[in-house]
């Protein structure tokens, strides 16, 4: 039986110690900024930036929301993040995604400058990752870097395997491990003999949105499994990429779903927006 990686009991953990930093933060330097850009109507993304601003309010971080139609123009975007990169109050700045078809969302992202980029998002905050510089990293890969270290598994001289190579989790996954000593192999759809790349690894990061597409065949005994999938299964019940119940009998450590790597997304972000005011 493996050990749960409680990603809810870290969360509470770092945002508690955020807080106190946030805290003299603001006695010594003043208030902390997120501003937070929401452009449509997308109601997961409407629940996702609810969450982030109560996240805010929890640490003593100031949230700046703002609410753009429908049908907003690439120029009143790009007019509303023009005002966002000047402002002295702002030391954050998210763009909700996904964004409404008609605007161009690369053009968008990229007049956030990197300092103020507290996604991780940007090409030069993403190519100081991968020379493993000091940067700004992308906040679901950067929680599981800190459940790993809470729960002392070292991804050092260990086979890593990535499944998944979105530029929002996959591959800033990859990086950190490599970064951080492991072996590592990134999967994908293309991917031969996936089953047994799979089942190679000491740590397996699973983030490719398929219902229960891991399963105990495709796990090593003794191996840390880490579920960033957030998916629903045939009863419409909220579940990860990895067949839970069965894969934990084989993973020493295992994240579940919900209350896994989930919970630690937004506690890095706004650890990154901290970060972000303490080197301006």
């Amino acid at each position: 039986m493996s050990v749960l990686i409680d990603g809810k009991a870290l969360a509470a953990k770092m945002r508690g110690e955020l807080r106190e930093k946030v805290s003299k933060f603001r006695e010594e330097k003043g208030e902390i900024g997120l501003a937070v850009v929401l452009i449509g109507e997308d109601p997961a993304s409407q629940v996702y930036v609810r969450n982030k601003i109560k996240a805010c309010e929890e640490v003593g971080i100031r949230s700046f929301s703002y609410h753009l139609p429908q049908d907003c123009t690439q120029a009143d975007a790009e007019a509303l993040i023009g005002e966002l990169v000047l402002s002295e109050r702002v030391h954050g700045i998210l763009v909700q995604l996904p964004l409404p078809a008609q605007l161009d969302e690369r053009k968008l992202l990229r007049m956030i400058p990197p300092a103020k980029d507290v996604d991780g998002f940007c090409a030069e905050n993403v190519g100081n990752l991968a020379m493993n510089r000091e940067t700004i990293v992308a906040c679901t890969p950067f929680g599981v870097m800190k459940m790993l270290e809470e729960y002392g598994i070292d991804p050092k001289g260990k086979t890593a395997v990535v499944l998944g190579r979105s530029n929002i989790v996959g591959k800033p996954m990859a990086m950190l491990l490599l970064n951080a000593d492991a072996t590592v192999t990134v999967c994908h759809s293309k991917t031969k003999n996936l089953k047994e790349v799979c089942a190679s690894a000491d740590i397996l990061v699973v983030a490719i949105g398929r219902a229960k597409f891991v399963t105990a065949d495709m796990v090593k005994q003794g191996a840390v499994v880490i579920d960033v999938g957030m998916d629903r299964d045939e009863n419409g019940k909220l579940c990860g990429d990895v067949d839970f119940e069965n894969v934990k009998e084989k993973a020493s450590y295992i994240t579940p779903v919900p209350g896994g790597v989930g919970p630690m997304t937004i506690t890095m972000l706004l650890y990154n927006t901290y970060i972000a005011a303490s080197r301006r």
